[in-house]
């Protein structure tokens, strides 16, 4: 900025002064997604008709997206608090200690709707937005995750047909997978899991929930909140376009139909190269203690940015949309506020500080610009040069949205349909084994990782696939280093190997099968969030907190009112049972179409501790005579197995209660185990059941097994070995160590590590399937991504 450059200032103007431009009137408020009552409330809180500006701005801030007025309410009932708990909802991100001043900022959200309708930069443009919650809390990015839902795919269809039998589903997955790996590898951050389904009630409204990691000495940390009247809003970050216009309330807060391709103008485009340099330049400032606050622009651009950073510090803002940089010509007021042009940031300022912020700015060549002053009005004014064309009370904008009960009803007929039928009904344990690891919902996701570059700043301890969850090393007490570069960020780690000391981390995992939900969405939920604790217990992770995305179809129908509700409720339950309060996270409601609503899907992505990296237990077996041994509450059922979505059965009305003190203690005992260093290798069961499980942990290790087990208690040995519940975990390890983990939860030895094709023999049912069999049939997926 140069020394001529006045610094935005208050406006001076007469008491009765109002914005220029007409009053759309009611009909316009309706096509913009408000309902008739709610622009009377905006008419009764302004005083006056709001003008085209103000009534834009509106309709963003009280969209669904926005706002959550239909689950804002559900929302309160969550357990948010805990003894790591640093950060948690109502910032850009949540975060939790991870010891010795070190903490974890972490979120997900959703980009379902863009994604659906334009797969490549919707995906690409939701990894870039959640990456800037985690850099606008200071944090340095260090891992994103993904969970992607598409419609059916066809594994087994001929070469030549592999394209036409999975179109709509497999030109999603493509697009998708390829925006994600364009944006995460480009900007330099390593995405480590995530979990993939394909499940009818996506085909249409696909679900793309990426979720995000980042390392920040909690001293560092940085709020959103506007504060210092007087102090200086500058605007940095790529210039504003015409891109995204619309997207929260036009794509996020309604359903999808037949016209999703008129709606590519409000999808976002993303530039990872220009998000890269917007990291460094975010982390510099605030490293140089430049800033009193910092905001991503996400969802309704400048509009939200600027207003919930307002209402957080309960100030005014006055704000010149001609001073915003443009990289188009005759954008008019409206279009810049509601414009959701991607890499973009807003911090505040004090006007000593505006020299040197413009300054770093330009040396990572972002464009800092002064747009705006705080103020002690409580109201949003925006000018346009010298014309005044909105005027809005910050409350009346943020917070009075009117909040909406909603009306569960559980429906009397089945919502979904049952799926096709794949296979033959009451196929051997062999047949449907094979069936089973290369179905879409369980094949080998190896060709999608691939895609993506998991090692790049070189903490990532196992990979995905390796183990039931990502790990990743965590810096040890600081020393010589104070901030957050990444230099620093090994030193720590070189410090704490020089000393001879554990070398910390983190495991994180992401969960949240819809189908269990579409069954019981109180018991499914619960089942989500204890599987992924369980998956973290395989690692010796402890959870510290929980971030969710709530996936649902329209809030306002009483069966999914009820969905919504009940999941809810599981959420909150489990939550408490494994003790990981929830930092944060994102609501996606309207998620249907023509046919349909999606499955419910609540995504939990979870984050615990590590104490030693180098005492995490992998998914394979490793070593030839170790025994084998099925632990936990492990109470399976059939009815909801992934065996019977292959033969065609319709979704069970309703799942078994969950024991969830009894489960919750098994994931302790495994964990512990796993801490301890006693197992050889630990696996929880998931889909496919027991036989999977086996399976799975055979082919990552390249080692076989010899298997023989009693059918479990009051059951069969088709639902011992392919029923599904919670609570059940694989191990190997020495008859000592197995012998100790009995102390603290059910252990069955049911096995021995060794050969090379696993012989599985439960009650009358018996197979032996080789090593080479299984791994051609868990390669199918591969398939579609030739």
């Amino acid at each position: 900025m140069s020394e001529s450059t006045a610094l935005p200032t208050a406006r001076e103007l007469p008491a009765d002064a109002t914005p220029i431009g007409d009053a759309p009137g009611v009909d316009n408020a309706v096509a913009l997604g408000l309902t008739p009552d709610e622009y009377q409330l905006v008419v009764d809180k302004l005083g006056r008709e709001p003008v085209q500006v103000e009534l834009a701005m509106f309709s963003l801030m009280w969209s669904e997206h926005c706002s959550y007025k239909h689950s804002k309410k559900l929302l309160g009932t969550l357990p948010t608090e805990g003894p790591a708990m640093v950060l948690g909802p109502g910032e850009n991100a949540g975060a939790v200690d991870v010891g010795d001043g070190w903490t974890v900022a972490f979120k997900v959200e959703s980009h379902n709707h863009p994604s659906a309708v334009e797969p490549f930069q919707g995906a690409a443009t939701g990894v870039g937005g959640i990456l800037r919650d985690i850099f606008a809390l200071g944090a340095r990015p260090i891992a994103v995750l993904d969970a992607l839902r598409f419609g059916e795919v066809d594994t087994e269809a001929e070469d030549g047909e592999i394209g036409a039998r999975n179109g709509r589903a497999r030109f999603l997955l493509d697009g998708a997978v390829r925006g994600i790996g364009h944006y995460g590898n480009s900007i330099g951050v390593p995405n480590i899991g995530g979990d993939l389904y394909f499940e009818g009630p996506y085909e249409t409204n696909c679900l793309v929930n990426a979720m995000a990691l980042g390392l920040v000495r909690e001293e560092r940390l940085i709020r959103s909140a506007a504060t210092g009247v007087g102090n200086v809003i500058v605007l940095f970050g790529a210039s504003t376009g015409a891109d995204g216009i619309g997207g929260a309330s036009v794509l996020a807060s309604a359903e999808l139909g037949d016209d999703d391709a008129d709606k590519r103008p409000t999808v976002q485009v993303g530039d990872p190269f220009e998000e890269s340099k917007l990291v460094e330049c975010s982390l510099e400032l605030l490293d140089k203690d430049l800033l009193v606050s910092l905001q991503d622009l996400g969802a309704a651009g400048l509009t939200s940015a600027a207003s919930e950073m307002a209402s957080k510090g309960e100030v005014g803002l006055d704000l010149d949309v001609a001073l915003v940089p443009r990289r188009q010509e005759g954008l008019e007021p409206l279009e810049v506020m509601v414009s959701e042009s991607q890499e973009r940031m807003l911090c505040v300022v004090t006007p000593d500080k505006v020299d040197q912020v413009i300054a770093i700015t330009d040396k990572w060549d972002v464009h800092g610009t002064a747009i705006g002053v705080v103020t002690d009005t409580g109201s949003f004014r925006i000018f346009d040069g010298d014309e005044l064309v909105g005027d809005m009370p910050i409350p009346a904008l943020v917070d009075d949205c009117p909040l909406y009960d909603i009306y569960p009803e559980k429906p009397s007929e089945p919502i979904y349909p049952a799926p096709p039928a794949r296979i033959d009904a009451g196929l051997g344990v062999r047949d449907a084994t094979l069936a089973l690891l290369r179905s879409a919902n369980i094949a080998d996701r190896r060709p999608l990782f691939e895609q993506y570059d998991s090692l790049v700043q070189s903490r990532t301890v196992k990979r995905p696939g390796q183990a039931d969850a990502a790990v990743l090393q965590v810096p040890g007490p600081p020393g010589l280093f104070g901030a957050i570069g990444a230099p620093e960020l090994a030193d720590a780690e070189a410090q704490r190997r020089a000393a001879g000391g554990p070398i910390s981390g983190v495991g994180v995992s992401i969960d949240g099968s819809g189908r269990r939900v579409a069954a019981d969405p109180y018991a499914g939920t619960v089942w989500n969030v204890l599987e992924c604790a369980a998956n973290l217990a395989c690692v010796g992770a402890e959870p510290l907190g929980l971030t969710n995305n709530l996936n649902f179809g329209n809030p306002e129908k009483p069966h999914i009112a009820w969905q919504l509700t009940e999941a809810v409720r599981g959420l909150g339950d489990a939550c408490r049972a494994v003790g990981s309060p929830v930092v944060g996270g994102n609501v996606s409601l309207y998620n249907e179409g023509a046919a349909g609503p999606i499955y419910p899907t609540p995504v939990v992505g979870m984050v615990g501790k590590v104490p030693d990296v180098t005492k995490t237990a992998p998914v394979g077996f490793r070593r030839e005579g170790d025994l084998i041994a099925l632990v936990g509450a492990f109470a399976p059922q059939i009815e909801l197995s992934e065996l019977a979505k292959l033969e065609g059965r319709a979704l069970p009305d309703g799942l078994p209660a969950v024991d969830m003190d009894a489960t919750v203690a098994g994931i302790v005992a495994v964990r512990e185990a796993v801490r301890s260093g006693a197992l050889a290798s630990a696996h929880d069961i998931a889909e496919g059941g027991l036989a999977v499980a086996l399976a799975e942990s055979a082919l990552a290790g390249g080692i076989g097994a010899t298997v023989e087990l009693a059918p479990l208690d009051g059951l069969d040995a088709r639902t011992t070995l392919f029923g599904e519940a919670p609570g059940g975990f694989v191990v190997t390890g020495s008859a000592a160590a197995l012998t100790t983990l009995a102390d603290n939860a059910p252990v069955t030895v049911i096995g021995t590590v060794g050969g090379d094709a696993l012989d599985v023999r439960c009650g009358d049912e018996h197979a032996q399937l080789g090593l080479d069999a299984m791994a051609d049939a868990h390669a199918a997926l591969g398939r579609l991504f030739a």
